[in-house]
């Protein structure tokens, strides 16, 4: 199931989604997950929504990424992923968005329910 959640302050929709995700996955506000991807990205030299940048981060935070088996790579997607993780926080990935997923239900500024994941962070608990 989505529901909606933006807490991007001006609640803007574009470019941030990596901020976005994070934030609700680690229930920090957008503005503090946003430094501190912004202190990451001046350490590797990169931009604070690269892709190396922000998965250091959640490594640092002790996420763990995983692959998404490529079976069926245009049938399975981010409702999907959520059937079959009905527990849990995950940051899932497709090839030009972020998805923060709690307790099998999408949290994202819109629907993005049939994106097609290719990986995903988890942390163990």
């Amino acid at each position: 199931m989505w529901i909606y959640t933006n807490p991007n302050p001006t609640e803007k929709r574009t470019g941030d989604c990596v901020i976005r995700a994070i934030s609700i996955i680690t229930d920090e506000s957008w503005e503090f997950t946003y430094m501190e991807l912004c202190k990451e990205g001046l350490l590797m030299a990169d931009l604070p929504n690269a892709n190396a940048v922000w998965a250091s981060y959640l490594k640092g935070l002790g996420y763990k990424k995983a692959i998404i088996p490529n079976t069926c790579p245009e049938c399975y997607t981010a409702k999907d992923f959520c059937i079959d993780h009905p527990k849990g926080r995950y940051v899932l990935c497709t090839g030009s968005h972020v998805i923060a997923v709690i307790d099998g239900n999408i949290y994202d500024a819109w629907d993005s329910s049939n994106e097609i994941p290719l990986y995903y962070f988890y942390k163990e608990r």
